[in-house]
């Protein structure tokens, strides 16, 4: 089966990550297909809402890390570029259910949802300079947006886990429900939108995101080039090798090799 599944009851598009296994982290071909599968949508008037959840106990563990350092993405087109553009060219409606761990871009790809209902266990995390990268997905700009710097200072530079409460108080999730009614809620939110009158439905979320969507577009196109540097960087190689050789990184090296950034 696929790693992503598209499923449509009525007119409600269901897109779920299917990598339960591995807690949906993301692979290139995941990102691709995620992108194509909501250009479609965009374009099918018969689809008037998606929702978006993932298969087993987690919504996404993030980039695979193995197949992220196979391809690392480069500082123009990209499959992870191309869920960005998808994500934020997207004026329908789409409403998340997050459980378990969302993680690095299991949490920034929720910036770009409509609504986001979290279980009350749900671990969120933006590890990303624990792993020598930066944020992506917009979230540069969108974190600071909607917490302040401050707090988004705090999410972002120090990389550590916050619960779903704090995710609430922040301004990340629409609201916390109890674990097993996260669906049900995201569902029920589905099927209320999908009732409304869908090119007015539209005109409203492309107005509240107009003022913001030159910035968010420049923010995504300025991670991206900084991503791809930080991914080629000796501290990335670093923190890769350390993850996956079990240990703790070492950063205290104060110059990179000279065919390093």
């Amino acid at each position: 089966m696929s790693d992503i599944v598209a499923e449509r009851s009525g007119s409600i598009l269901e897109i779920q990550l299917n990598r339960p296994a591995k807690k949906n982290a993301m692979t290139s071909s995941m990102y691709i297909a995620m992108a194509d599968v909501l250009d479609g949508a965009a374009k099918d008037d018969d689809i008037r809402v998606v929702l978006w959840h993932g298969a087993g106990d987690s919504f996404s563990a993030g980039n695979d890390l193995e197949d992220f350092v196979k391809n690392p993405p480069g500082p123009g087109e990209s499959p992870q570029a191309r869920l960005i553009s998808a994500l934020i060219d997207f004026e329908k409606p789409i409403v998340a259910a997050v459980q378990g761990v969302a993680i690095g871009g299991g949490t920034t790809m929720l910036g770009h949802c409509d609504f986001v209902y979290a279980g009350e266990s749900t671990r969120f995390q933006l590890p990303f300079v624990n792993l020598a990268l930066v944020p992506e997905f917009g979230s540069s700009y969108l974190l600071p947006l909607r917490a302040g710097y401050v707090r988004a200072a705090e999410l972002v530079l120090l990389g550590q886990p916050f619960n779903a409460s704090r995710a609430a108080e922040l301004g990340l999730v629409t609201r916390v429900v109890p674990d097993q009614q996260v669906l049900a809620t995201a569902n029920e939110t589905a099927r209320q939108l999908a009732a409304k009158p869908a090119r007015a439905l539209q005109a409203c979320k492309r107005l509240m995101k107009q003022a913001v969507r030159e910035q968010l577009e420049q923010a995504a196109k300025s991670e991206n080039v900084e991503f791809a540097a930080r991914v080629r960087s000796w501290e990335a190689r670093e923190a890769f090798t350390a993850f996956l050789e079990k240990r703790r990184p070492d950063f205290s090296g104060t110059k990179a090799p000279a065919t390093a950034r």
